[in-house]
């Protein structure tokens, strides 16, 4: 099947370069170049460099032709107009549970919620925030050690599943009205570490790894903190990085400052 794409962060990275094995991908819609890093340098969002690398035309624009009839969306970061949701059958892969979990940061969310468990959801594009109806769901673990990159690692496959099943014959029903709740995008305020809440600090961190970070002040040093255990109560790091430095236990990183 000849299929449109559009998305920008890894996890439509991932269904993108899945779905380009067995799919024709007539073009991959996609976030243009944004300022990055400590330099502040232009960087390609990672579904723009899987494109790149599989030889799928990369556009950049909304306003740019889109030709194909089928587009399939993956976290691609940006409100589609509503003439553009009515000239195509726009297929939203959402990895959650919807109506639980609507917006940017589901998987994140559904973490730091101490969620033991997410989904995916297949919907048809609307004008309202992940609203659409819905053509196919299925259930994905969250386990008390998995970060955000092992739910979307293993939302990938599913995803694949999902869209094979729904694209043969797209049959779509409505989302329940109950149960509805909304995944705000990441902000500063949300890295920030609470130690004197072990339990909330640790979701944190595993909600933030391995592609954010969590921040937090240790022996008057800030840090990200990339993993982390709970132990008798405590909340004890286990993987940091100092600004400017490279990540590394949190035992190595006692020592350098000593």
């Amino acid at each position: 099947m000849r299929l449109g794409f559009a998305a920008s962060a890894p996890f439509g990275a991932g269904v993108l370069e899945r779905l380009a094995s067995c799919h024709e991908i007539a073009f991959c819609l996609t976030q243009p170049d944004a300022q990055a890093g400590r330099g502040r340098g232009l960087r390609p969002a990672p579904a723009k460099l899987t494109a790149l690398k599989l030889g799928i035309p990369v556009v950049e624009s909304l306003d740019e032709p889109l030709d194909a009839e089928t587009i399939v969306l993956v976290a691609y970061g940006r409100l589609i107009p509503k003439d553009l949701v009515d000239r195509h059958l726009w297929l939203n892969v959402h990895p959650s549970l919807l109506p639980r979990w609507r917006g940017a940061a589901p998987v994140e969310r559904a973490i730091m919620a101490g969620d033991t468990e997410t989904g995916v959801t297949i919907i048809r594009l609307v004008e309202e925030l992940d609203a659409g109806p819905i053509a196919a769901q299925e259930r994905v673990p969250i386990g008390p050690d998995d970060d955000a990159g092992a739910v979307y690692d293993r939302a990938v496959p599913l995803s694949i599943d999902l869209l094979e099943r729904v694209l043969s014959a797209p049959a779509f029903e409505p989302q329940p009205v109950e149960g509805v709740t909304y995944a705000e995008k990441i902000g500063p305020g949300d890295r920030l570490l609470d130690l004197s809440r072990p339990e909330e600090a640790l979701n944190r961190v595993r909600a933030l790894s391995p592609h954010i970070g969590a921040r937090a002040d240790l022996e008057g040093r800030p840090v990200v903190v990339w993993r982390a255990r709970v132990e008798d109560g405590r909340f004890v790091p286990v993987e940091v990085q100092p600004p400017g430095g490279r990540r590394m236990g949190y035992d190595e990183w006692l020592r350098g400052l000593r």
